[in-house]
């Protein structure tokens, strides 16, 4: 009895977890959209997750990163630290600061 409650368990989180697939995966996503502006974010170094979010936001170039809180820039879906500490960098080396 134990045995099949366990592999009972084992294949709902198999199923939730074939939810969960992104919808880069799974085709939902139009990455040439995306390729068509995201070059200066590739110029820098980002992430594709980072780059998407960015323009998801309306941000195209750091010089409208000026719009925005470093806070909310840290709230984006795909903005990891890495991609957060990039983005601080490349502000510092163009005299840029985030809005307070």
């Amino acid at each position: 009895m134990l045995a099949s409650q366990v592999k009972k368990a084992a294949a709902e989180r198999r199923a939730e977890k074939a939810k969960n697939i992104c919808a880069v995966t799974t085709g939902e996503v139009d990455l040439d959209k995306y390729a068509e502006v995201d070059g200066n974010w590739r110029e820098i170094g980002l992430a594709a997750p980072a780059r998407r979010a960015l323009i998801d936001d309306g941000l195209f170039s750091l010089s409208d990163l000026r719009k925005t809180s470093l806070a909310a820039l840290k709230e984006l879906h795909g903005m990891g630290p890495n991609a957060i500490r990039v983005l601080v960098a490349e502000m510092k080396k163009a005299d840029l600061t985030f809005r307070k």
